[in-house]
């Protein structure tokens, strides 16, 4: 039996693609191995998103050459990274067996099948494939659930139509393509019935589903629609999506905060800058008055809704006007959590080739001021939590301690407390005793 290695680099996209494409591999016979040294193939899953992401993909694939020419191991680069690059990862680094895109991933067992069968025949050249395939939003749906796991990620469309100038996401993962709403809602049955309690839909933007392929109901939107339906299913406790995008996040949204139980108080919504002038230049259709009222309008739902955001620091051309906008922003709105980067230029996207491009240690000074703000808003939310009880579904065993396990309340914080195996896949009470900016510990106390 070939032993096959996969490592992630990444969102959550790409952890779900992942997670098929160990399921298809262990269908056509073939192990999951957590072990590089000792794999027949490994096979790397990229990102593109920023070129950090992508050198690390390419100092680990480059470190593993040696032992393709000591064991004759198969090499492959999967992904967005593989999307973009295609041939030229080819040409860069001689010796990779596979390069296969985002489209594509479905076929990796047959391209496997094909060089175990034909490689004793005569050599295999490196096959390269970034085509793009109709429906191929609804080939990756194998799952390799872990035993005992009862939270998980169900993606409901591929692509993205925004065009925003410094992202490489529509070069990556195409148009919006989108799943029927009736497969998405058997695919979240069946995974009700293997336990899973907690799901969280997934979508480059996740809120745009179905627009303009799926009629509006009622006013409601297609997203909308895809959330009621999922409301009454037996056995799904919380519903979770990530991510959204402002310009999509209607007032039909908004109130499925206050009149669907099961939708959790939690919304990750990606600000990027509170600079109009820099929002403009980045092509993000909104304001910064218009993302401050999707936010009172949701505290109107619920007042101590949890947010997080994502922020890009040293956009082309922004200003310490520009830069102090969204930090004064950033204080008023007090997230509870924020992804903080700084401006990576991409090639192929619009902002690459943009003026006044900021220096790094600019960079680096202004993502370290909003760090630095952010680590003090999330440790003055946590502190609000001690004493309190939250009800948190178990998910496993925290890294430290024996008896260490940990769980999310439905404001997406993460708790830990003592308690015992038997409570993975079950909802408890714990009443929090003390907090970090990162986690809360409690005691259960039902």
């Amino acid at each position: 039996m070939k032993q096959v290695f996969i490592k992630t680099y990444g969102c959550q996209m790409n952890e779900r693609d992942t997670e098929a494409l160990r399921a298809l591999l262990k269908s056509r016979g073939y192990a999951i191995n957590d072990d590089a040294h000792n794999a027949d193939v490994i096979l790397l899953n990229t990102c593109s998103i920023r070129e950090q992401a992508e050198t690390k993909a390419i100092g680990k694939l480059t470190s593993l050459l040696a032992q393709k020419k000591r064991h004759g191991t198969v090499l492959g680069i999967l992904g967005c990274m593989a999307q973009r690059q295609g041939e030229k990862l080819q040409k860069r680094i001689p010796g990779i067996d596979f390069v296969i895109g985002t489209e594509k991933l479905h076929r990796v067992a047959d391209y496997l099948d094909e060089h175990f069968t034909d490689v004793k025949a005569k050599p295999m050249s490196t096959i390269v494939d970034i085509a793009s395939e109709k429906n191929s939003q609804n080939k990756i749906s194998a799952r390799d659930l872990r035993p005992h796991q009862v939270s998980t990620f169900v993606s409901i469309m591929q692509g993205c139509n925004m065009r925003c100038t410094y992202c490489i996401v529509p070069q990556t993962r195409g148009r919006e393509r989108y799943r029927p709403m009736e497969d998405i809602l058997e695919e979240i049955q069946q995974l009700s019935a293997h336990g899973i309690k907690e799901i969280t839909l997934l979508g480059q933007i996740v809120n745009r589903y179905g627009q303009g392929e799926f009629p509006i109901i009622d006013k409601q939107s297609p997203f909308v629609q895809l959330l009621e339906k999922i409301q009454p299913l037996d056995g799904i406790e919380r519903i979770r999506f990530m991510s959204p995008h402002p310009s999509g996040f209607g007032n039909d949204l908004i109130q499925c905060f206050g009149q669907l139980s099961k939708l959790c108080p939690h919304v990750h919504l990606p600000l990027q800058s509170a600079s109009d002038r820099i929002l403009r230049a980045m092509r993000r259709p909104y304001s910064r008055d218009q993302f401050r009222q999707i936010i009172l309008r949701l505290r109107e739902q619920i007042p101590d809704i949890a947010l997080s955001t994502d922020i890009i620091v040293g956009f082309p051309s922004e200003t310490e006007d520009d830069f102090n906008a969204t930090l004064e922003f950033f204080e008023e709105i007090s997230f509870d959590m924020a992804f903080i980067f700084q401006y990576s230029p991409r090639d192929g996207t619009p902002a690459a080739l943009y003026e006044e491009q900021i220096p790094e240690n600019t960079k680096a000074e202004r993502q370290q001021k909003l760090l630095q703000l952010l680590e003090q808003h999330s440790h003055r939310h946590n502190q609000k939590l001690i004493g309190t009880t939250q009800s948190i579904l178990v998910e496993g065993k925290a890294r430290y301690g024996d008896t260490k396990f940990w769980g999310r309340n439905p404001g997406f914080h993460k708790i830990i407390f003592d308690g015992e195996e038997d409570l993975v896949g079950r909802f408890i009470s714990v009443k929090i005793e003390r907090a970090s900016t990162t986690a809360l510990l409690g005691k259960r106390i039902s």
